[in-house]
C-alpha cells in the first residue's frame, strides 16, 4: 500500500502500521497507535503471545494487567503483519535488529516508513539504529524515523501523560507519523536531529545502569544527581563529535529520557544496575530480568569504542563497561569515578 499521499493537500498519511516485536514497549506503542485511530497489526515471535492478544486483549507475558484495544490485531505471521502497511515499527532489541530486519526485508511494502524503537549502538559496526535500518533495508536515510523520550512502557500503557520525540530528516514523513500516534495521553514532538536523538537514547541506558549500581551500593540523591548531570555532559560530548545539535540534549530525548530512566524503578537498566550494585553477578542479574533486555549492558561497550574512535572522554560509560564485562567490583568502580582529578565543569 505504501505511505499514502492525500491528493488535494499533498499531505502524507499513515493509516496502517505494522509493529514488529511484542515486548513491553512494542505492545505499548501498538496500543498508542490503536488509541490514536490508526490500524495496527502487532507481530509476536511466539504464536501463543499473538493468540493471547487476539483472544484475551492482553499481553500477559510482557504487559500484564493492561487491556489492549479491540482494534489492535496480532499475529505471528510477519507477512500478514506487513501486508499493506504504510509504516513499520521495529520493536526488537538493538543487537538483534540487523538479523530480524534482513529476514523481513523482502516483505517490506514499497515506500514504507521504517521506525525504530530500539535505543542502542550496534556492537559489530558501531552504527546507530537508523544507520543499520537504512543499510539492511537498502533505503534512503530520510525513510527512517526513531522514537525516543521519557517513555516508560508500563506508565504509558496505563495512559499516564507523557511526551516523546519523533526524529526523521524528512519533515513531512515525521509529521505523518506524529498524526498517527497522537493521543490524549501521548504527545509526540518532531525533530530532524536524528543523530542527537539516537545518541541520547543509547547513552541514557548506560547512565541509568550507573545510577542503579550507585543505588545498590546505598548512595542517595546527591550521587544520582551527579551521575545524571555528568552523564549528560559526556553524552553531549559524543553527540557534538558526531554532529548532533546540542539543544537536543536539553529536550525530551536528552534530559527527559535520561531523568526518567535513571530515577524510575520501572527502568530495566536502573534495576539491572541495582542488582550489580548489591553484589549480583552479570549472569544472576540477567536471570532475574526474566528475558527483558537491559540495552545498556551491550551499549556501554559499543559507546566506549565509539568514543575512543572520535577521541571523546566518557568515564561513566568506561566504568560501566568494566563492571559489566571485566569483573570490576562496583565499590572500587565508584571510588574510581569519584577520585577523578577535579577540573572546571
Amino acid at each position: 500500500m505504501a505511505e499514502r499521499v492525500v491528493a488535494e493537500s499533498g499531505e502524507r498519511r499513515i493509516d496502517r502500521v505494522a509493529v514488529l516485536g511484542a515486548g513491553s514497549w512494542g505492545t505499548t506503542f501498538a496500543k498508542v497507535l490503536a488509541d490514536a485511530g490508526t490500524q495496527v497489526c502487532l507481530w509476536a515471535r511466539r504464536a501463543h503471545v499473538a493468540e493471547t492478544v487476539e483472544r484475551k486483549r492482553v499481553n500477559e507475558e510482557y504487559l500484564p494487567g493492561v487491556t489492549l484495544p479491540g482494534t489492535l490485531k496480532a499475529t505471528d505471521d510477519s507477512a500478514e503483519a506487513l501486508s499493506g502497511a504504510d509504516a513499520v515499527v521495529l520493536a526488537v532489541p538493538s543487537q538483534t535488529l540487523r538479523e530480524n530486519l534482513a529476514s523481513w526485508r523482502p516483505l517490506l511494502p514499497e515506500g514504507v516508513t521504517l521506525v525504530s524503537l530500539a535505543k542502542g549502538v550496534e556492537l559489530s559496526t558501531l552504527k546507530r539504529m537508523s544507520q543499520v535500518i537504512a543499510e539492511v533495508a537498502d533505503v534512503a536515510a530520510d525513510r527512517v524515523a526513531v522514537v525516543s523520550g521519557p517513555n516508560l512502557a508500563k506508565e504509558i500503557a496505563l495512559e499516564q501523560p507523557t511526551a516523546t520525540v519523533l526524529a526523521c530528516s524528512d519533515h513531512d514523513r515525521v509529521v505523518a507519523l506524529q498524526r498517527a500516534c497522537s493521543t490524549g495521553y501521548f504527545r509526540p514532538y518532531t525533530n530532524t536531529d536524528l543523530v542527537g536523538v539516537e545518541v541520547a537514547g543509547a547513552c541514557k541506558n548506560v547512565i541509568a545502569l550507573a545510577c542503579g549500581v550507585a543505588s545498590g551500593l546505598g548512595y542517595g540523591s546527591n550521587t544520582m544527581s551527579t551521575l545524571i548531570t555528568r552523564g549528560l555532559a559526556e553524552t553531549g560530548r559524543l553527540g557534538a563529535a558526531l554532529g548532533a545539535d546540542p539543544m537536543t540534549f536539553a529536550g525530551l530525548a536528552g534530559m527527559g529520557d535520561l531523568a526518567a530512566t535513571c530515577i524510575s524503578p520501572l527502568s530495566r537498566n536502573r534495576t539491572f544496575g541495582e542488582r550489580l550494585g548489591r553484589g549480583e553477578s552479570l549472569a544472576e542479574a540477567q536471570r532475574a530480568a526474566h528475558g527483558q533486555v537491559a540495552e545498556g549492558v551491550k551499549s556501554c561497550t559499543a559507546l566506549r569504542e565509539l568514543a575512543k574512535r572520535h577521541g571523546v572522554e566518557m568515564p561513566i560509560a568506561e566504568v560501566v563497561h568494566r563492571v559489566c564485562h571485566e569483573d570490576l567490583d562496583p565499590v572500587p568502580a565508584a571510588a574510581e569515578l569519584l577520585g577523578r582529578e577535579p577540573k572546571p565543569e
